[in-house]
């Protein structure tokens, strides 16, 4: 089963496993938001399912 990383950390906490705190952000405005809504310092990560975020390009 391929799942990206925000839907694995759903079922995480679905049954109480403990997780870091995230947010999906779909738009560069998504990612503001959440980046106000959480404060402090974010990591900004791709999310894909082609085998890593290196062969999508979501990493240089």
């Amino acid at each position: 089963m391929d799942l990206y990383e925000y839907q694995g950390k759903e079922l995480f906490k679905r049954f109480g496993i403990p997780v870091s705190e995230g947010r999906l952000a779909t738009s560069p405005d998504e990612a503001r938001a959440a980046v106000q809504e959480l404060g402090g310092q974010v990591v900004v990560k791709a999310q894909v399912l082609t085998g890593g975020r290196g062969k999508a390009g979501g990493i240089k």
